[in-house]
């Protein structure tokens, strides 16, 4: 399966760090792309919309110059997450500053706009897309985009109900470009079991916001360290689309965790993170249901050491219990 040739040599994983909102920040995406992954944050985190161009310049100045530095490293390219939803008056704006300088990888959320993948191809950027079933899948690969990042159960945010299994095995029937994979992936031999299924690329969110890095209070950090996936509630209620978020903060904003009405999807409004009192990412936090392999709030170089050494680990693991060289006997 491909990767793209701006990803060719400059990984020291097969990682996206998904684009966080309010949590992903330059100093994280800085961090993630120094250590060999690529960083990414949603456009909408940069307010007001012209401090989008600071973090970009930002960016770019601090990774050329690490490069510059450090000639042997493998960095990583960044991306900026642009949300195709009739909410988001922002997109044409944010989507010329990106053009403007060049930002190497755009996700699109929501919808596969055919304007942006044309824009982000004049100057040899790729553009990958999110989906959450097949259908949208199809729809995206029409619109001329680059790779598709599955959304599949257990993926922190707004995430789908299909198994990895399903979802990635339909995919790669007819799709031949890129695909990361989400859901609950937050160690080394789970990025592993990405590729093995299919994927290019493993596509990590709630593992990043446990680390020092991450514009994430405190208390939302400690909550991950000590959650396990029974912690994690499926929900439409805070933004009008199903997504994954952490039970404990869930009734510290004063509801029932088990007994959440179903929310408008008409009053989506992803620029302000809900239309509610108590707001989808600022109060009520988003997680995946691979929190119980979070164990501690490190920074984010010991973070991708931790996988790269897990990774490691399970190639080696795999090969002992592989069948693929063992020599097999038919029964008589």
């Amino acid at each position: 399966m491909p990767l793209p040739s701006l990803l060719h040599n400059r990984l020291t994983l097969p990682v996206i760090g998904a684009p966080l909102f309010i949590v992903s920040v330059p100093e994280l995406v800085i961090a993630q792309c120094k250590a060999g992954i690529v960083g990414s944050f949603p456009a909408l985190n940069a307010r007001p919309k012209e401090l989008l161009e600071e973090w970009v310049v930002q960016i770019k100045t601090e990774l050329a110059a690490y490069q510059k530095a450090h000639p042997d490293r493998r960095v990583a390219p960044f991306a900026v997450n642009q949300i195709a939803h009739a909410s988001n008056d922002r997109l044409e704006h944010d989507v010329a500053v990106c053009v403007k300088h060049r930002v190497p990888i755009t996700i699109t959320s929501l919808r596969a706009p055919k304007e942006v993948v044309k824009a982000v191809h004049a100057y040899g950027g790729i553009v990958l897309h999110d989906v959450i079933n097949l259908r949208h899948a199809r729809k995206a690969a029409e619109e001329g985009v680059d790779g598709l990042i599955l959304v599949c159960a257990g993926a922190g945010g707004h995430a789908g109900m299909l198994s990895p299994f399903a979802l990635l095995s339909e995919v790669r029937q007819w799709f031949k470009g890129t695909i990361a994979l989400s859901g609950a992936i937050a160690n080394g031999a789970s990025i592993l079991s990405a590729q093995a299924m299919g994927a290019d690329l493993a596509y990590m969110g709630t593992r990043f916001i446990a680390t020092r890095e991450a514009n994430a209070k405190p208390e939302y950090k400690r909550m991950l360290v000590e959650a396990s996936a029974s912690d994690i509630v499926y929900s439409s209620l805070f933004t009008g689309v199903h997504g994954n978020y952490l039970k404990p903060s869930i009734a510290a904003a004063g509801l029932d965790p088990d007994n959440l009405p179903e929310g408008d999807k008409t009053k989506m409004d992803f620029g302000s993170g809900g239309n509610m009192k108590s707001k989808a990412w600022r109060d009520i936090w988003g997680a995946g249901q691979g929190v119980g392999s979070i164990g501690e709030v490190v920074s984010v170089e010991e973070c991708v050491a931790r996988l790269r050494r897990e990774y490691a680990e399970a190639v080696s693991s795999l090969a002992e219990r592989s069948f693929a060289d063992r020599p097999q006997t038919v029964p008589q």
